[in-house]
Protein backbone atom coordinates (compact mmCIF):
# COMPACT_ATOMS: atom_id res chain seq x y z
CA UNK A 1 0.00 0.00 0.00
CA UNK A 2 1.25 3.50 -0.63
CA UNK A 3 0.13 6.51 2.20
CA UNK A 4 0.47 10.23 2.74
CA UNK A 5 1.93 10.30 6.44
CA UNK A 6 2.50 13.24 8.47
CA UNK A 7 6.07 12.36 10.32
CA UNK A 8 6.20 15.20 12.31
CA UNK A 9 4.18 18.83 13.52
CA UNK A 10 3.98 20.75 10.89
CA UNK A 11 6.01 19.04 7.99
CA UNK A 12 5.06 17.90 5.08
CA UNK A 13 3.34 14.59 4.05
CA UNK A 14 5.53 12.13 2.97
CA UNK A 15 4.47 9.42 0.56
CA UNK A 16 5.46 6.18 1.68
CA UNK A 17 5.20 2.62 0.43
CA UNK A 18 4.15 0.27 3.58
CA UNK A 19 3.37 -3.40 3.60
CA UNK A 20 -0.57 -4.32 3.29
CA UNK A 21 -2.51 -4.50 6.43
CA UNK A 22 -3.93 -7.23 7.62
CA UNK A 23 -7.34 -7.12 9.60
CA UNK A 24 -7.75 -8.16 13.20
CA UNK A 25 -10.95 -9.37 15.12
CA UNK A 26 -13.82 -7.18 14.50
CA UNK A 27 -12.27 -5.33 11.50
CA UNK A 28 -11.77 -4.74 7.93
CA UNK A 29 -9.57 -3.78 5.70
CA UNK A 30 -10.40 -1.19 2.58
CA UNK A 31 -9.02 -0.35 -0.47
CA UNK A 32 -10.00 3.40 -0.69
CA UNK A 33 -11.06 4.90 -3.66
CA UNK A 34 -11.57 8.76 -2.53
CA UNK A 35 -10.89 10.36 0.68
CA UNK A 36 -12.28 14.18 2.13
CA UNK A 37 -9.76 16.84 3.02
CA UNK A 38 -11.29 18.20 6.04
CA UNK A 39 -10.80 21.41 8.17
CA UNK A 40 -9.43 18.95 10.60
CA UNK A 41 -6.40 17.68 8.49
CA UNK A 42 -5.64 21.06 8.89
CA UNK A 43 -5.63 21.37 12.60
CA UNK A 44 -3.70 18.01 12.26
CA UNK A 45 -1.23 19.00 10.54
CA UNK A 46 -0.33 22.76 11.99
CA UNK A 47 -0.07 20.52 15.61
CA UNK A 48 -3.14 22.16 16.66
CA UNK A 49 -4.88 19.16 18.36
CA UNK A 50 -3.40 17.94 21.37
CA UNK A 51 -1.70 14.07 21.59
CA UNK A 52 -0.76 13.71 18.21
CA UNK A 53 1.20 10.48 17.71
CA UNK A 54 3.67 10.54 14.61
CA UNK A 55 4.01 9.37 12.25
CA UNK A 56 0.20 9.39 11.21
CA UNK A 57 -1.65 8.86 8.15
CA UNK A 58 -4.54 11.54 7.94
CA UNK A 59 -8.05 11.81 6.38
CA UNK A 60 -11.32 10.65 7.75
CA UNK A 61 -13.68 11.27 4.77
CA UNK A 62 -13.20 7.64 3.69
CA UNK A 63 -15.15 5.99 0.60
CA UNK A 64 -14.01 2.32 -0.75
CA UNK A 65 -14.43 -1.31 -0.77
CA UNK A 66 -14.29 -4.23 1.66
CA UNK A 67 -11.02 -6.26 0.59
CA UNK A 68 -10.42 -7.98 3.47
CA UNK A 69 -12.22 -9.13 6.21
CA UNK A 70 -11.32 -9.51 9.83
CA UNK A 71 -12.75 -12.41 12.24
CA UNK A 72 -16.06 -12.50 13.51
CA UNK A 73 -17.27 -9.73 11.08
CA UNK A 74 -20.73 -10.78 10.07
CA UNK A 75 -22.14 -6.80 8.87
CA UNK A 76 -19.30 -6.40 6.03
CA UNK A 77 -18.53 -8.80 2.80
CA UNK A 78 -15.92 -8.82 0.49
CA UNK A 79 -16.57 -6.08 -2.37
CA UNK A 80 -19.19 -3.79 -0.14
CA UNK A 81 -18.64 -0.16 -0.61
CA UNK A 82 -18.69 1.41 3.08
CA UNK A 83 -17.62 5.10 4.40
CA UNK A 84 -15.39 5.49 7.28
CA UNK A 85 -15.90 8.40 9.51
CA UNK A 86 -14.31 10.40 12.33
CA UNK A 87 -15.13 8.42 15.18
CA UNK A 88 -13.28 5.06 14.54
CA UNK A 89 -13.97 3.40 18.12
CA UNK A 90 -15.65 3.54 21.60
CA UNK A 91 -14.97 1.73 24.51
CA UNK A 92 -18.67 1.18 25.17
CA UNK A 93 -18.20 0.82 29.04
CA UNK A 94 -17.69 4.52 30.52
CA UNK A 95 -20.45 6.52 31.56
CA UNK A 96 -20.74 8.47 27.99
CA UNK A 97 -21.18 5.18 26.04
CA UNK A 98 -23.26 3.30 28.52
CA UNK A 99 -25.70 6.62 28.48
CA UNK A 100 -26.18 6.91 24.26
CA UNK A 101 -23.00 9.40 24.11
CA UNK A 102 -20.26 7.96 22.70
CA UNK A 103 -19.11 10.88 21.02
CA UNK A 104 -18.19 11.74 24.50
CA UNK A 105 -16.18 8.19 24.91
CA UNK A 106 -13.29 8.44 27.59
CA UNK A 107 -11.47 5.96 25.55
CA UNK A 108 -12.18 6.83 21.96
CA UNK A 109 -9.79 6.03 18.42
CA UNK A 110 -10.21 8.74 15.93
CA UNK A 111 -9.85 7.66 12.11
CA UNK A 112 -6.70 10.01 10.45
CA UNK A 113 -5.94 11.11 13.80
CA UNK A 114 -5.53 8.64 16.90
CA UNK A 115 -5.28 6.13 13.77
CA UNK A 116 -4.22 6.13 10.56
CA UNK A 117 -6.66 7.14 7.95
CA UNK A 118 -7.72 7.72 4.47
CA UNK A 119 -4.87 9.36 2.68
CA UNK A 120 -3.87 6.03 1.20
CA UNK A 121 -4.30 3.31 -1.09
CA UNK A 122 -5.64 0.99 2.20
CA UNK A 123 -6.97 1.16 5.98
CA UNK A 124 -7.82 -0.55 8.27
CA UNK A 125 -11.31 -0.06 10.02
CA UNK A 126 -13.34 -1.55 12.99
CA UNK A 127 -16.36 -2.86 11.30
CA UNK A 128 -19.20 -1.43 13.82
CA UNK A 129 -17.87 2.35 12.64
CA UNK A 130 -17.45 1.97 8.83
CA UNK A 131 -21.15 2.53 7.63
CA UNK A 132 -22.87 0.40 4.62
CA UNK A 133 -23.07 2.80 1.47
CA UNK A 134 -24.56 1.18 -1.39
CA UNK A 135 -24.12 1.57 -4.51
CA UNK A 136 -25.84 5.30 -5.34
CA UNK A 137 -23.92 8.48 -6.42
CA UNK A 138 -20.14 8.52 -6.80
CA UNK A 139 -17.28 7.88 -4.56
CA UNK A 140 -16.34 11.25 -4.75
CA UNK A 141 -19.02 13.24 -4.06
CA UNK A 142 -20.24 10.91 -1.24
CA UNK A 143 -16.83 11.35 0.32
CA UNK A 144 -17.41 14.89 2.33
CA UNK A 145 -20.69 13.72 3.31
CA UNK A 146 -18.68 11.40 6.17
CA UNK A 147 -17.29 14.28 8.50
CA UNK A 148 -18.67 17.46 7.17
CA UNK A 149 -22.09 15.53 6.51
CA UNK A 150 -22.18 14.18 9.42
CA UNK A 151 -21.04 16.94 11.98
CA UNK A 152 -22.80 19.40 9.78
CA UNK A 153 -26.28 17.29 10.43
CA UNK A 154 -25.27 17.06 14.05
CA UNK A 155 -24.74 20.61 14.25
CA UNK A 156 -28.02 21.14 13.00
CA UNK A 157 -29.96 19.36 15.26
CA UNK A 158 -28.48 20.99 17.86
CA UNK A 159 -29.61 24.32 16.45
CA UNK A 160 -32.99 23.37 16.95
CA UNK A 161 -35.97 24.29 15.00
CA UNK A 162 -34.68 27.86 13.65
CA UNK A 163 -36.71 28.88 11.02
CA UNK A 164 -33.85 31.45 10.28
CA UNK A 165 -30.43 30.23 10.33
CA UNK A 166 -27.77 31.98 10.04
CA UNK A 167 -24.16 29.84 8.66
CA UNK A 168 -21.12 30.57 9.72
CA UNK A 169 -18.53 29.66 7.34
CA UNK A 170 -19.86 28.26 3.93
CA UNK A 171 -17.27 25.26 2.97
CA UNK A 172 -17.36 21.91 3.11
CA UNK A 173 -19.99 21.64 5.97
CA UNK A 174 -22.10 24.87 5.17
CA UNK A 175 -22.56 24.00 1.79
CA UNK A 176 -24.23 20.88 2.69
CA UNK A 177 -25.97 21.71 5.52
CA UNK A 178 -27.69 24.47 3.35
CA UNK A 179 -28.91 22.05 1.46
CA UNK A 180 -31.07 20.24 4.06
CA UNK A 181 -32.11 22.99 5.95
CA UNK A 182 -33.66 24.67 2.91
CA UNK A 183 -35.27 21.21 2.17
CA UNK A 184 -36.74 21.42 5.65
CA UNK A 185 -38.29 24.78 4.58
CA UNK A 186 -35.58 26.60 6.67
CA UNK A 187 -34.53 30.77 5.89
CA UNK A 188 -30.59 30.12 5.27
CA UNK A 189 -28.37 33.03 5.80
CA UNK A 190 -24.58 32.49 5.17
CA UNK A 191 -21.82 34.04 6.30
CA UNK A 192 -18.40 34.11 3.99
CA UNK A 193 -15.08 35.76 4.36
CA UNK A 194 -15.59 39.40 3.58
CA UNK A 195 -14.95 39.10 -0.56
CA UNK A 196 -15.57 35.64 -0.91
CA UNK A 197 -17.89 35.73 -3.75
CA UNK A 198 -17.90 32.74 -5.00
CA UNK A 199 -19.02 31.49 -1.84
CA UNK A 200 -21.90 33.50 -1.42
CA UNK A 201 -23.24 32.78 -5.60
CA UNK A 202 -22.66 29.00 -3.99
CA UNK A 203 -24.74 29.57 -1.20
CA UNK A 204 -27.61 31.68 -3.17
CA UNK A 205 -27.44 28.92 -5.93
CA UNK A 206 -28.52 26.40 -3.49
CA UNK A 207 -31.39 28.02 -1.98
CA UNK A 208 -29.69 31.15 0.76
CA UNK A 209 -32.40 33.79 1.02
CA UNK A 210 -28.91 35.79 2.22
CA UNK A 211 -25.15 35.55 1.88
CA UNK A 212 -22.82 38.08 3.01
CA UNK A 213 -19.64 38.79 4.97
CA UNK A 214 -19.48 37.33 8.59
CA UNK A 215 -19.27 41.00 10.11
CA UNK A 216 -22.62 42.04 8.60
CA UNK A 217 -25.77 41.97 10.50
CA UNK A 218 -29.16 40.46 9.17
CA UNK A 219 -31.99 42.61 8.61
CA UNK A 220 -33.68 40.36 11.05
CA UNK A 221 -32.15 38.42 14.18
CA UNK A 222 -31.46 34.53 13.38
CA UNK A 223 -33.52 32.09 14.99
CA UNK A 224 -30.13 29.86 15.63
CA UNK A 225 -26.80 29.97 14.06
CA UNK A 226 -23.84 27.60 13.37
CA UNK A 227 -20.64 28.09 13.47
CA UNK A 228 -18.28 26.38 11.03
CA UNK A 229 -15.04 28.53 10.65
CA UNK A 230 -12.38 28.12 13.28
CA UNK A 231 -12.37 31.94 14.06
CA UNK A 232 -13.05 32.59 17.44
CA UNK A 233 -14.15 36.41 16.51
CA UNK A 234 -17.18 34.87 14.90
CA UNK A 235 -19.14 33.54 18.18
CA UNK A 236 -19.90 37.21 19.66
CA UNK A 237 -20.86 38.10 15.68
CA UNK A 238 -22.83 34.84 15.51
CA UNK A 239 -24.65 35.93 19.34
CA UNK A 240 -25.09 39.78 18.00
CA UNK A 241 -26.88 38.18 15.09
CA UNK A 242 -29.44 35.83 16.97
CA UNK A 243 -32.78 36.57 18.39
CA UNK A 244 -33.84 36.75 22.00
CA UNK A 245 -33.53 32.85 23.41
CA UNK A 246 -31.61 32.16 20.05
CA UNK A 247 -28.83 29.33 19.82
CA UNK A 248 -25.13 29.74 18.80
CA UNK A 249 -23.82 26.20 17.92
CA UNK A 250 -20.35 25.94 17.45
CA UNK A 251 -19.60 23.23 15.27
CA UNK A 252 -15.79 22.53 14.80
CA UNK A 253 -13.26 20.52 16.84
CA UNK A 254 -10.78 23.67 17.35
CA UNK A 255 -11.42 26.98 17.39
CA UNK A 256 -9.09 30.32 17.90
CA UNK A 257 -9.27 31.98 21.04
CA UNK A 258 -12.82 33.58 21.27
CA UNK A 259 -12.42 37.26 22.52
CA UNK A 260 -14.13 38.68 25.67
CA UNK A 261 -18.07 40.10 25.10
CA UNK A 262 -19.77 42.24 26.65
CA UNK A 263 -22.70 39.91 29.12
CA UNK A 264 -25.61 41.90 27.20
CA UNK A 265 -24.59 39.70 23.99
CA UNK A 266 -25.42 36.29 25.91
CA UNK A 267 -28.21 37.92 27.98
CA UNK A 268 -31.94 37.02 27.46
CA UNK A 269 -31.79 33.47 27.12
CA UNK A 270 -29.15 33.17 24.38
CA UNK A 271 -27.69 29.81 24.03
CA UNK A 272 -23.91 29.19 23.17
CA UNK A 273 -22.79 25.24 22.52
CA UNK A 274 -20.03 23.02 20.86
CA UNK A 275 -20.41 20.06 18.70
CA UNK A 276 -18.01 16.99 19.91
CA UNK A 277 -17.46 14.21 17.25
CA UNK A 278 -20.64 12.11 16.20
CA UNK A 279 -22.47 8.96 17.25
CA UNK A 280 -23.03 6.29 15.15
CA UNK A 281 -26.81 6.99 14.99
CA UNK A 282 -25.62 10.09 13.34
CA UNK A 283 -24.06 8.51 10.71
CA UNK A 284 -27.25 6.34 10.02
CA UNK A 285 -29.80 9.72 10.24
CA UNK A 286 -27.76 11.44 7.68
CA UNK A 287 -27.36 8.77 5.06
CA UNK A 288 -31.00 8.51 4.88
CA UNK A 289 -31.32 11.79 4.81
CA UNK A 290 -29.14 13.17 2.44
CA UNK A 291 -30.71 11.37 -0.46
CA UNK A 292 -34.31 12.45 0.82
CA UNK A 293 -32.87 16.05 0.31
CA UNK A 294 -31.05 15.56 -2.75
CA UNK A 295 -27.96 16.78 -1.15
CA UNK A 296 -24.96 17.38 -4.37
CA UNK A 297 -21.62 18.04 -3.26
CA UNK A 298 -19.91 20.43 -4.86
CA UNK A 299 -16.43 18.43 -4.74
CA UNK A 300 -13.54 19.13 -7.09
CA UNK A 301 -10.83 15.50 -6.80
CA UNK A 302 -6.99 15.69 -7.17
CA UNK A 303 -4.71 12.75 -6.96
CA UNK A 304 -3.27 11.24 -3.51
CA UNK A 305 0.33 12.73 -3.91
CA UNK A 306 -1.02 16.65 -4.35
CA UNK A 307 -2.30 16.38 -0.75
CA UNK A 308 -0.26 18.73 0.50
CA UNK A 309 -0.95 21.32 -2.39
CA UNK A 310 -4.26 20.96 -1.62
CA UNK A 311 -3.42 21.44 2.32
CA UNK A 312 -1.99 24.62 1.06
CA UNK A 313 -5.43 25.30 -1.17
CA UNK A 314 -7.67 25.22 2.19
CA UNK A 315 -5.77 26.92 4.04
CA UNK A 316 -5.97 29.75 2.18
CA UNK A 317 -9.46 29.62 1.10
CA UNK A 318 -8.90 28.25 -2.25
CA UNK A 319 -11.25 25.35 -2.31
CA UNK A 320 -14.59 26.18 -3.33
CA UNK A 321 -17.12 23.46 -1.31
CA UNK A 322 -14.80 20.28 -0.85
CA UNK A 323 -11.72 18.42 -1.81
CA UNK A 324 -11.16 14.91 -2.44
CA UNK A 325 -8.07 12.64 -2.75
CA UNK A 326 -8.33 9.73 -5.05
CA UNK A 327 -5.14 7.29 -4.56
Amino acid sequence: MHAMVLPAPRARLQMEERPDPLPGEGQVRVKISACGVCRTDLHLVDAELPDIRYPIVPGHEIVGRVDHVGLNVSTHALGDRVGIPWLGFTCGKCRFCRHGMENLCDAPLFTGYTRDGGYATHTIADARYAFPLGETAGDVEIAPLLCAGLIGWRSLVLAGPAERLGIYGFGAAGHIIAQVAVWQGRAVHAFTRRGDVAAQDLARRLGAVWAGASDEVPDEPLDAAIIYAPAGELVPAALRAVRKGGRVVCAGIHMTDIPSFPYDLLWQERQLVSVANLTRQDGLDFLKVAPQAGVRTETTAFPLDQANEVLSMLRNGQILGAAVLTP
